[in-house]
């Protein structure tokens, strides 16, 4: 099989490379997915998961990309829950060979299942944004109706996916982004907007909660606009700055398969629209991940379309 695979730590992103691999073993409770689209994180090549297994030895050559849509081709023993044919989307292991191939092995409860309405390029930019963003606003942060929370980064994939989740609830949405992201986060249903570049973070008064995706000065910047008893979160970075009399958490996304259908079920019901950017062939996996290329929402790798897979 074609996989996108990397081997040298220090050469980044241009060490991503098309190679032919080994089609991949199904461990116990694991499922083998003919990957349709796949997402990725562009910072995942700095990652030590990327690069070492669970016990911590080296893995290269490694498949990078955690975010797939696809159909079950095989079952690993024991699985149960999944069934041969199935359409199905979730995330792969940060320790294993990643979803930038044909064919990646998964945990079968890292997976749900996809109706056949879906289009997997449109499911494959929802499970870390849409588990990232619903962790943050409702299992780190207890957002609820009435509150007020910002959201960094409002127009890219966790953020669009944050707006919209903190909208049906109830709460008031404050959005960030540079200039030319107002329309598209105002759009989503964000009652106000702030400029990042242009604008005095201040502006945005006091908020309950705050979701951070950028890090660094902003999250630094951030912590003084929680009040108390509010929530600081953040994906970025552990903080170095706290809320007066408020917290402040930083967490990695955990998979959850019960979650991942009910943002399936939204998806379906036309409650929550994920925001694809590009979308562009596994061969050029290397120029998407270029941290230089900016697009709105988040950039899919078409790797098989569904025509192709039917008559392969």
């Amino acid at each position: 099989m074609q996989a996108i695979t990397v081997r040298d730590r220090d050469a980044g992103v241009g060490g991503l490379t098309l190679t032919d691999m080994p089609y991949p073993h199904a461990a116990e409770n694991d499922v083998v997915v003919r990957v349709h689209a796949a997402g990725f994180t562009p910072g995942e090549l700095d990652w030590p998961a990327t690069w070492t297994d669970r016990a911590g030895r080296d893995r290269t050559p490694t498949i990078p990309g955690h975010e797939l849509s696809g159909v079950v081709v095989e079952l690993g023993y024991g699985t149960t829950g999944l069934t041969v044919g199935q359409r199905v989307f979730g995330l792969t292991d940060w320790t294993r060979d990643g979803s930038l191939a044909e064919y990646t092995a998964v945990e079968a409860r890292n997976l749900a299942p996809l109706a056949a309405g879906i289009d997997h390029t449109v499911a494959a930019a929802l499970p870390i944004s849409g588990l990232t963003a619903w962790q943050a606003l409702f299992d780190h942060a207890d957002l609820t109706t009435g509150q007020t929370v910002l959201i960094h980064g409002a127009a890219g994939g966790v953020g669009s996916i944050a707006v919209q989740l903190a909208r049906e609830v109830g709460a008031r949405v404050i959005g960030t982004g540079r200039a030319d992201d107002r329309d598209v986060v105002l759009g989503l249903g964000a009652q106000a907007f702030l400029d990042l570049d242009a604008g005095d973070l201040r502006h945005a008064g006091e908020v309950d909660v705050v979701l951070d995706v950028i890090g660094g000065e902003i999250l630094e910047r951030s912590a003084e606009l929680v009040r108390p008893g509010g929530t600081l979160v953040t994906i970025v970075m552990p903080p170095t700055v706290w809320p007066k009399n408020g917290r402040a958490v930083f967490f990695v996304v955990e998979p959850d398969r019960a979650r991942l259908t009910d943002l399936a079920q939204r998806l379906r019901d036309g409650r929550l629209k994920p925001i694809v950017g590009a979308v562009r062939p596994l061969s050029e996996t290397a120029a998407a991940f270029a941290r230089d290329r900016r697009t709105p929402g988040k950039t899919i790798i078409q790797v098989t379309d569904e025509k192709g897979a039917e008559h392969s």
